[in-house]
């Protein structure tokens, strides 16, 4: 299918317009039940028909590092833009992320090998139905029982079940977070400092099983992206070290391994000005009925006052429908932004109102959000530059 046919958009813009991420069959949560399924581990399907089974899988998730990004910078990285032929099984495809491309979102997608709209974790914040206080699912606040909020096994877990050797090679800041518990637990966790020694260290982890299934994580580009910009030289300078990192790792794959590079979410640059910037904190028509603003500026979920969710969704599509997809939350559903199903217990966690955005905007709130409201880069919706992610491939 040519995606880029789906970028000719009626205006205002309809929700059956929005390219729905490719669940089931190219996305992020189908990478590790496709790697499981070709190790024999129970219950697993091939979901990604392109992959070749292997006997040691690597996955290496670098953090906010975009499909779009690495073919734009060849210079900064030339490792990285040389495979980009061998992406998803050699047809030279990104992945898409899932809906929203935002990292706790993710990272749940890719450990449990389900769309966000099974694992329960649909954005940056949500609210919690059974308090009606917002919660941050990157940093877990307010603290919420983390085998309740998600209570599905995680690949890991799974595999680890059925004799493969799981291991994940990561911060030790990570280990014991409510995040990796429910999204990336299952067989060994081991912190390493460096990336480098994460490299090695996962290297190591391949080899030490006849089945493997290592993950390995790196923080720091999608930092300098949020801070700088991707457009910054301390972000390019990021690229050129993950470039030598995956490098790294590449060398050192013990024999019959295959390692796949990939990411949580793209990034784009927002310009700081209220043309691309709209304050909801300053705006007086989108706070009308509006009892708490969730998501984050690209993504938003927006949970009305009782018996406000038409007017709400009638004042966001006048206000920001040539510029945003404006759902209500049974519309995405339908739509299919969270998955093919919405299980019960998340089906409350969704706004009354979804906001995704077309255009370089952002929705900020610069009271109540005033770190997130300050970020040059920014990722969320589904536009190529956040949702497409690599899945390039290095095999031993």
């Amino acid at each position: 299918m040519d995606r880029s046919a789906l970028w000719d958009f009626p205006e205002p813009l309809v929700v059956g317009s929005a390219p729905v991420p490719e669940y089931g069959s190219g996305s992020l949560a189908d990478l590790l039940p496709t790697l499981a399924a070709g190790m024999a581990v129970p219950g697993m399907t091939a979901a990604i028909p392109e992959l070749a089974p292997a006997d040691r899988n690597c996955v290496f998730l670098v953090d906010g590092l975009g499909w779009e990004q690495i073919k734009a910078h060849p210079d900064e990285a030339p490792y990285l833009h040389a495979l980009l032929g061998s992406s998803r099984g050699g047809t030279g495809r990104p992945l898409t992320a899932g809906y929203p491309a935002t990292t706790a979102t993710s990272l749940a997608s890719v450990g449990t090998g389900l769309p966000p709209g099974a694992h329960g974790l649909p954005g940056y914040t949500v609210r919690n139905p059974d308090t009606g206080e917002l919660m941050n699912q990157l940093r877990w606040q307010p603290w919420t029982a983390p085998g309740k909020w998600q209570p599905y096994p995680t690949v890991f877990q799974l595999a680890h079940q059925a004799g493969v050797h799981a291991a994940q090679v990561s911060s030790p800041a990570f280990q014991n977070t409510p995040l990796t518990k429910v999204a990336l637990s299952g067989g060994t966790f081991h912190g390493r400092l460096t990336g480098e020694e994460r490299m090695d260290l996962a290297a190591e982890q391949l080899a030490a099983g006849d089945r493997s299934l290592v993950y390995t994580y790196y923080a720091e580009l999608d930092g300098a992206g949020h801070r700088y910009g991707v457009a910054s030289d301390t972000w390019r300078g990021q690229l050129m070290h993950v470039d030598r990192l995956v490098q790294r790792l590449a060398e050192q794959l013990p024999p019959r391994s295959a390692l796949y590079v990939t990411a949580d979410h793209g990034m784009i640059d927002v310009p700081f000005d209220e043309e691309h910037r709209i304050d909801f904190d300053a705006d007086w028509e989108l706070r009308a009925g509006v009892a708490l603003l969730g998501g984050e500026g690209r993504a938003r979920h927006v949970y009305a006052v009782p018996g406000a969710a038409d007017d709400v969704l009638t004042c966001w599509r006048e206000v920001l429908g040539e510029q945003f997809w404006v759902a209500s939350r049974d519309e995405a559903i339908t739509a299919g932004w969270f998955g093919p199903q919405v299980d019960e217990r998340v089906y409350g966690r969704l706004g009354d109102v979804i906001a995704a955005a077309r255009d370089d905007v952002l929705i900020i709130a610069s009271e109540r959000e005033p770190k997130e409201s300050a970020m040059v880069g920014n990722h969320g919706s589904m536009t190529p530059a956040e949702q497409f992610v690599p899945l390039l491939e290095v095999r031993s």
